[in-house]
């Protein structure tokens, strides 16, 4: 299977696991009386629209390159990401204007049994986390790992929600608000998450260089291949899934220019071949300079 089909079942899995949820939240927030279970039903609605971003993103970047796109459609990825973070960020701005709307407002006790949904939320919400963050590092999909932290960032409001029920249940009348500083803290911590994910999808627009240990791969690649002496300059630029390389090598500077090229072309095959996750491999030879 490939790294795109996977993140596109990986998906999938987030958008069914999120629709239950959302029900089970909402149900369970309406008529246990809690709003901090509301609030992560607003969330994990969110959560089903962003993951459907995803997808489209995953099968848009997915798509071959074309005469306007000859490295490919991969910057479509960063691009949903960027989407998906203004989803999060929409939700936590709803969550906390509810949240401080209801802490001034009288209402009734939350039910001792909305924890145990809870906790059964949370045990399900961080193990969808590790299953999708390990398929993101996996594919080396942005938009999976932002996907992913929808999941992290859904068990954290349910456990800041388990705690402010318990502190309502324990200490009574008079500490019902509790359950809607949780939800306050809650998109406090979604909009925290909002900018973890935001930040590296806009390093992958602006080309910014955080590839260091994939550097040292080519180059331990490049230096077997025969009849290339050593690599100089390495730029490397990510875009979906896949890593374009700009590379040079140095060869002998006596031989010709049809060997050279022979030499070329051999590395960037050798690159591709035992590297699989790269995409357009650009080299440049240089002539070994012999010093007197």
């Amino acid at each position: 299977m490939t790294n795109e089909e996977t993140a596109i079942r990986t998906t999938w899995f987030s958008i069914a696991g999120n629709t239950l949820l959302a029900v089970i939240k909402g149900l369970a927030g309406f008529f246990g009386n809690s709003y901090a279970l509301i609030a992560d039903a607003i969330e994990s609605t969110t959560d089903i629209f962003s993951s459907f971003l995803v997808l489209f993103g995953l099968k848009y970047a997915n798509r071959p390159a074309d005469k306007n796109h000859p490295y490919g459609h991969g910057r479509a990825e960063p691009l949903i990401t960027f989407i998906v973070v203004g989803f999060l960020i929409t939700s936590a701005t709803i969550i906390a204007y509810e949240s401080l709307k209801n802490i001034g407002t009288p209402h009734e006790m939350p039910h001792m049994w909305t924890l145990f949904v809870l906790g059964a939320i949370i045990f399900w919400k961080e193990a969808s986390y590790r299953f999708v963050i390990k398929k993101s590092k996996q594919t080396m999909s942005s938009s999976l790992k932002a996907d992913a932290w929808h999941h992290r960032s859904d068990a954290i409001t349910s456990v800041s929600a388990f705690v402010g029920i318990s502190i309502a249940l324990i200490f009574g009348k008079g500490y019902e608000s509790a359950d809607d500083y949780a939800a306050l803290f809650s998109s406090a911590f979604i909009l925290y998450n909002s900018y973890l994910i935001f930040r590296p999808a806009l390093g992958e627009i602006m080309d910014e260089h955080v590839y260091d240990d994939l550097v040292e791969e080519i180059r331990k690649v490049s230096h077997e291949v025969k009849g290339v002496m050593d690599t100089e300059k390495c730029f490397i630029r990510k875009a979906g899934m896949k890593y374009h390389v700009d590379l040079h090598a140095i060869v002998d500077g006596h031989i010709s220019v049809t060997e050279g090229h022979a030499i070329a072309h051999l590395l960037k095959d050798t690159l591709r071949e035992q590297i699989p996750q790269l995409g357009h491999v650009l080299i440049h030879i240089e002539p070994h300079k012999q010093h007197n």
